[in-house]
């Protein structure tokens, strides 16, 4: 993955950021394909260490959310499955799409991954030609053949990234 740009940076969701973020919104096409911010900070709050929210920012411009998850367990029932770390979420404002925003904040996903310990990243997403499938593949994201729900579970694997 390359280097991210010097302009770009994480930083966390505070009391002085939330509402920008709460006013984020991708394309309207788009929001059957993801869900809001809002619903990602609930999850986030319910959560807690397994979740990690993050604004992304070009300079002093939010151009987007993305959200990790650290070693969450998909089907607790099945004995022979593992945690998993991963993307959660990604929104990449409407007008700010196309910038390498999304590349950014899965690589700095990647890098929290690997910061932790982890050796590959998982991300699930809705299938379908106007999805973010190629993407993801464009990435390095190969499907596993799981469904989580209805969604495709993909992974990469950070030795190779």
């Amino acid at each position: 993955m390359s280097a991210p740009s010097p302009t770009l940076r994480l930083e966390p969701v505070t009391p002085a950021t939330i509402d920008a973020a709460l006013a984020l919104k991708v394309r309207p096409d788009q929001e059957r394909l993801v869900s809001p911010v809002v619903k990602s900070l609930a999850e986030a709050y319910v959560h807690g260490d397994s979740a990690w929210p993050r604004l992304i920012f070009d300079g002093d411009r939010l151009v987007g959310f993305v959200m990790a998850f650290f070693d969450i367990t998909f089907y607790p029932d099945r004995p022979d499955d593992r945690p998993r770390s991963g993307l959660w979420r990604l929104n990449i404002a409407a007008g700010e799409q196309g910038g390498g925003y999304g590349r950014f904040a899965v690589e700095q996903v990647a890098a929290e991954i690997r910061r932790r310990g982890g050796r590959r990243a998982t991300v699930t997403y809705v299938p379908g030609g106007d999805g973010p499938a190629g993407f993801y593949a464009r990435l390095g994201f190969r499907p596993t053949g799981e469904l989580s729900g209805d969604q495709v579970v993909a992974e990469l694997d950070l030795a190779d990234a």
